[in-house]
């Protein structure tokens, strides 16, 4: 159904196409500024809607960064809050949206902040913290922010150059502004991924003479884990499993449990979807529930016998290393 609505709207992807060329068109002229700021900023961002791997990406360059002062903003996707909001123990996952809250918990000594206005975000975190770099999660869309260093992720299961324009397609954004990143990166690759096949890829992305394309995939914890324990797949044998996911595309995670030979009844939901009580009855007649680590952050305290599992993405040692040098040389 979904699939016939989507090619029934396609006349109204060729208006949502010309509005985003004559916007970019108007910044790219200087008709719109731009602003950059002395603070050096890492845009992390993709041209289709979710499902990329934006915040496994963050946690990639947050480790990576190491014992610098990093500040990440965000907009804070479906919080309840408004405005700019820096992250305090006393904030909730409405607070602050599932994404920056799981960042929050994770990384106590990073600095995690949300604001849908970008420059007024980057304007308090400088005025109030002063970090030594900051992380723009999911702002390649964002304009009126220049940032020092793009980084624009694509799946390798929806390449952008596949895809077509919202809402027939998932590009919120044109094909041609790929040129404004720095690297691109092809996330969620099978391994082994063959040089052929990186061949063939980084031709149809166009590359120009400064752009640099890397590959990596998806590496799941060895254990599912909550507050309390973790346990082994192994344990989970003849259990009565759900699988929860309200992530924009869960396939990864269901092809690695099935993998581990999970047996479980799948509820898949909206990204960033906020569970009723009526669906959070749904899971109490399973011996364990498992899920991502962005739903845990709505789900925990909800749901009993609850695990998620940690994804984070790998790359081969030669692209971690061209990353490394790339984003530490900004600071």
């Amino acid at each position: 159904m979904l699939q016939l609505l989507r090619k029934i709207a396609f006349p109204f992807s060729f208006i949502y196409a010309l509005v985003v060329y004559t916007r970019n068109l108007l910044y790219n002229i200087g008709f719109f500024k731009s602003i950059a700021y002395k603070t050096p900023t890492i845009c992390v961002g993709n041209l289709s809607v979710g499902g990329t791997g934006k915040t496994p990406m963050i946690e990639y360059l947050i480790r990576l960064i190491g014992d610098k002062k990093v500040a990440v903003l965000s907009r804070g996707y479906k919080r309840k809050s408004k405005g700019f909001l820096l992250a305090e123990k006393k904030c909730s996952v409405e607070d602050l949206g599932d994404e920056p809250f799981q960042l929050f918990k994770k990384f106590p000594r990073t600095v995690i902040a949300v604001d849908a206005d970008r420059r007024n975000g980057i304007a308090k975190l400088q005025s109030l913290v002063k970090p030594e770099v900051i992380l723009l999660d999911d702002a390649f869309q964002h304009r009126k922010v220049k940032p020092s260093f793009s980084i624009l992720l694509t799946a390798y299961d929806n390449l952008f150059f596949n895809d077509w324009y919202l809402p027939t397609g998932n590009l919120r954004d044109s094909k041609l502004e790929s040129r404004r990143a720095n690297i691109i990166i092809v996330t969620k690759c099978p391994e082994p991924l063959l040089k052929d096949r990186k061949i063939s890829i980084s031709k149809k992305l166009k590359p120009s003479t400064n752009q640099k394309i890397l590959f990596c995939s998806l590496k799941y914890g060895h254990s599912f884990k909550n507050k309390n324990r973790s346990i082994k797949a192994s344990e989970l044998n003849g259990k009565k499993i759900a699988l929860v996911t309200g992530i924009a595309s869960p396939k990864p995670l269901v092809s690695h449990l099935l993998d581990l030979g999970i047996e479980f009844k799948h509820f898949e939901y909206n990204d960033h979807h906020y569970f009723s009580d009526q669906e959070i009855n749904q899971f109490k007649d399973y011996d364990a529930v498992l899920t991502t680590e962005k739903d845990f952050v709505r789900l925990e305290g909800k749901v009993e016998n609850i695990y998620y599992l940690e994804v984070a993405h790998h790359f081969s040692d030669e692209d971690h290393n061209i990353l490394e040098q790339a984003v530490l040389e900004l600071i």
